[in-house]
């Protein structure tokens, strides 16, 4: 027996090993999981607000052009690795000195403000829009309010202990004010002002001049 074999023969082979002139059954060797992480993340997706009857269609839709104006632009980022996910928010343009409200939400953004669905959350209440404090929280969903600067600038992040589900989560929705948490009110930030269509969980540049 070489030292190869000596060593890659376990215990529990050892002691069952059969004397000679006797047969065993064969042996099946039962494989042992592996745990996995999900693929790492990395997405830049941005855009320039025009109206949803703009001829030239954009990925960013604004549907109150007083408070967030056409050309304005908008970019969001993603990073996720293992079980934790980043988004960040960036904003010009907009209304100085103005407290929006900002959410990830289910569906892409249509020509109605209310096609971009409800919030994404990562435990999902069954009672849709969801306004129990529960569910309806920055720790469950993704909650990205900014107040802009003078110059109609602001910046926001979210980090979360979780994943997004594929395909689950489509867009960033801006709201006319920040988001309450009281119950019965908690998630709500008022009209929708604006939508931002992006495809969380894909990795790369995405916008108007990518090739996505």
């Amino acid at each position: 027996m070489t030292i190869a074999t000596a060593m890659n023969t376990t215990p529990a082979t050892a002691a069952s090993a059969t004397p000679a002139g006797t047969t065993s059954a064969p042996t099946t060797a039962v494989p042992v999981p592996i745990k996995s992480h999900p693929r790492p993340v990395w997405l830049h997706a941005h855009g320039r607000f025009a109206p949803p009857t703009a001829h030239i269609r954009s990925n960013a839709v604004t549907y109150d052009q007083k408070r967030v104006h056409a050309g304005a632009r908008i970019a969001v980022g993603e990073f996720a690795r293992h079980h934790t996910t980043m988004v960040a928010l960036r904003v010009t343009g907009l209304s100085p000195g103005r407290t929006y409200g900002a959410h990830v939400h289910t569906k892409p953004c249509g020509a109605k403000p209310d096609d971009s669905g409800p919030h994404y959350q990562h435990r999902k209440d069954r009672h849709q829009p969801s306004t129990d404090p529960a569910y309806a929280n920055p720790r469950n969903e993704v909650w990205l309010d900014f107040k802009t600067d003078r110059r109609g600038y602001a910046a926001a992040l979210s980090r979360h202990d979780w994943r997004f589900r594929q395909g689950a989560a489509r867009s960033v929705v801006i709201h006319e004010h920040g988001t309450a948490r009281s119950p019965g009110k908690a998630g709500t930030a008022g009209s929708r002002l604006a939508c931002f269509t992006v495809p969380f969980e894909r990795s790369g540049l995405h916008g108007p001049f990518s090739r996505h």
